[in-house]
C-alpha cells in the first residue's frame, strides 16, 4: 500500500484544498501553514456566542406570547467561512471531497467532545437535502460533515430522522426573512427518535443566517417536542 500511495503521489500529487500547494507525505487535505492559520471560532467553548445568540433569536421571534420558558440552544462553527477558506465548505459541497468532508467532521466532533458540548448527543441528524437535489449532486455534504462528527463523537449518525419534503430555491441572494420563507415547512420528520431524553445535533455546511437549520430544527419539534436540539456547522458566515 505504501509503494501504491508514493506512484500515486508521483503521478498524481496531492493538493492543499486552500492554497493549492503540493501536500508533503505528512500532510492530509491541508498543508501545514494553512492548517496552521484556520480561522477557528472557539464557539464550542462557550455556550453564548454570535452563532448561538442569532440561532436563539430566531427561535424567540417564532414563540407565541404566551410560550413557556425555552431553555437556551447551543450552537458553533469550526471555523469563520473568508478568505481561501471558503474553498474548504465549496470543496466538500460542490467538489464531493467525502474525505475531506469527514475530515473536518472530525475536527468539529473532536472539539465538541472536548468541550462536553451540553448533555452527551444520542443522535447527529444532517440537515437533508430534497431527493431531485440529492440524486443531482450525488450526496449530501451535510451528511459527509456528519459522519465525521458522528464518529468523533461515538454517537450514532440518524439520516432516517428528517426529510426534505418540499424543493427550494438557492438561499444565496435572499434575505434573511427570504430564507426564513424559503425554507418555511420544508422538511418533515419521519423517522422515530431515540428514546427521551433525547439530544440531537443537527449538522449543516455553513450558518448564514440559520434559517435552513431553524426550519429543521422546527419540523422535529413539531413531531417530539420534548427534544435537546443544538446545531453545528463547519463554517460560520458573519
Amino acid at each position: 500500500m505504501a509503494v501504491f500511495e508514493v506512484v500515486r503521489d508521483l503521478l498524481i500529487p496531492a493538493r492543499c484544498v486552500c492554497c493549492g500547494e503540493r501536500l508533503l507525505r505528512n500532510e492530509r487535505h491541508l498543508c501545514l501553514s494553512c492548517l496552521a492559520d484556520i480561522p477557528f471560532t472557539y464557539f464550542w467553548t462557550t455556550p453564548h456566542n454570535k452563532m448561538a445568540d442569532a440561532f436563539n433569536s430566531l427561535i424567540q421571534k417564532a414563540l407565541p406570547d404566551d410560550a413557556p420558558y425555552q431553555p437556551y440552544s447551543r450552537a458553533t462553527a469550526l471555523f469563520y467561512y473568508q478568505g481561501e477558506y471558503e474553498s474548504l465548505t465549496k470543496a466538500v459541497k460542490y467538489g464531493g471531497n467525502s474525505g475531506l468532508g469527514e475530515w473536518l467532521g472530525r475536527q468539529l466532533g473532536a472539539r465538541l467532545a472536548e468541550a462536553g458540548f451540553q448533555t452527551p448527543v444520542t443522535a447527529v441528524v444532517p440537515v437533508p437535502l430534497h431527493w431531485r437535489r440529492r440524486w443531482k449532486r450525488g450526496y449530501n455534504q451535510a451528511e459527509l460533515i456528519a459522519r465525521g462528527v458522528s464518529a468523533a463523537l461515538d454517537a450514532p449518525l440518524r439520516t432516517d430522522l428528517l426529510r426534505k419534503a418540499r424543493a427550494t430555491g438557492s438561499q444565496t441572494a435572499l434575505s434573511q426573512e427570504e430564507r426564513l420563507a424559503n425554507v418555511a415547512r420544508a422538511f418533515r420528520a419521519v423517522g422515530q427518535p431515540p428514546a427521551a431524553p433525547c439530544h440531537i445535533l443537527l449538522i449543516d455546511d455553513v450558518f448564514t443566517t440559520g434559517a435552513t437549520l431553524f426550519a429543521a430544527r422546527q419540523a422535529l419539534l413539531a413531531a417530539a417536542p420534548n427534544l435537546t436540539i443544538s446545531v453545528a456547522t463547519l463554517a460560520y458566515a458573519p
